[in-house]
């Protein structure tokens, strides 16, 4: 059996710590998460687990970026099954406020995140991620005529501050998968406002 090299170790490694600090970040939250917790869930030392992120913020900081690949994946997964760039845009919201109602991403994405990583840090990250997703949504449907030309940059980034606020409100309610479809008809409806469906020739 052919041995590994230092690299494919470290990421091992990287991999490892990442999906621990997910699952205690995800349950208990950044506050009463501790790096020893988390290195000892991981199976490696509290020296190891400093040598490959700086402390626990910048631990929490590739967990937040894991959690957004992930939805971004998602998001896109969705519209390439969709029948049009239209019902991939509602598609889209819906599995967004879907994903809000799993404990673990809201705890990660929603609470935890702005403020360990501050609005400018998360948005930078999401600017990668999910509002890049919702960019090229938002882009297709109007080269499709399926929604009105505009300021796409300044409607998309309405739609997602309110998609962000609806998960906060899913968050923050005592029984987020009860909440949802009101949450989800609303978010409809405000997509549906601001980003007016295109009336056919």
């Amino acid at each position: 059996m052919a041995r590994r090299s230092q690299a494919e170790r470290s990421d091992t490694t990287t991999t490892r710590l990442i999906s621990a600090a997910r699952l205690l970040f995800g349950r208990d939250g950044y506050t009463t998460t501790s790096i020893d917790a988390v290195a000892a869930a991981a199976g490696v030392t509290k020296g190891a687990a400093y040598h490959h992120f700086k402390g626990k913020a910048d631990l929490f900081r590739a967990v937040f970026v894991r959690e957004q690949e992930e939805i971004a994946a998602g998001l896109e997964r969705v519209a390439l099954a969709a029948p049009d760039s239209w019902t991939a845009l509602r598609y889209g919201v819906r599995a967004f406020l879907e994903r809000c109602t799993d404990p673990a991403f809201r705890q990660v994405v929603l609470l935890d995140g702005p403020a360990v990583l501050g609005w400018d840090g998360v948005r930078a990250i999401e600017y990668d991620h999910t509002l890049r997703v919702l960019a090229e949504g938002m882009r297709a449907a109007a080269d499709d005529g399926r929604i009105v030309a505009g300021d796409l940059a300044a409607r998309t980034q309405m739609i997602f501050g309110a998609l962000c606020e609806a998960g906060m409100l899913l968050a923050r309610s005592g029984d987020p998968a009860a909440a949802l479809p009101a949450v989800e008809a609303e978010a409809e409806h405000l997509l549906s406002a601001l980003a007016t469906q295109a009336q056919p020739q």
